[in-house]
């Protein structure tokens, strides 16, 4: 059975972008769109509007975006980092940011890959390709 992939993005354009480019890239895993980084948490914990979703059933991945309301994609990244059962979740912080702190402190956090947003569709849909070949074909995870 295939796990899902979190999409944390609160830009509704970058959603639908990233649904047609996992389409294109005829990635299978179902995509779960969180909006902001305290449902993500939630969604990842089993609380809030996710209690009773089972924790343990973490995702094959995380799609971050840095610049979140509520909670930002940094401190998603450090909750994530800092509890032992989410500790090898992989995540790939998927951002606009180009900034060398935000590079710089993603990595210090733990993130697995840091990726700027292509604004060209079609290197969009390819950055996307790579990522999902990568994470969910080639990669072995630590858990599995």
């Amino acid at each position: 059975m295939q796990k899902d992939i979190l999409l944390v993005e609160d830009n509704p354009d970058d959603v639908e972008l990233t649904r047609l480019a996992f389409a294109e890239a005829k990635i299978a895993n179902r995509l779960v769109v969180v909006g902001d980084g305290a449902e993500a948490l939630d969604y990842l914990f089993g609380r809030g509007r996710h209690e009773g979703r089972d924790p343990a059933d973490l995702p094959s991945l995380v799609l971050l975006d840095l610049n979140l309301p509520k909670v930002d994609g940094r401190e998603v990244l450090q909750a994530i980092r800092g509890e032992e059962r989410t500790r090898t979740l992989p995540v790939v912080v998927l951002t606009t940011s180009t900034e060398p702190f935000d590079v710089e402190a993603s990595y210090a956090l733990g993130v697995n890959s840091y990726i700027q947003k292509p604004v060209d569709f079609e290197q969009f849909v390819w950055a996307v390709k790579q990522v999902g070949l990568y994470w969910l074909v080639l990669n072995h995870p630590q858990n599995s």
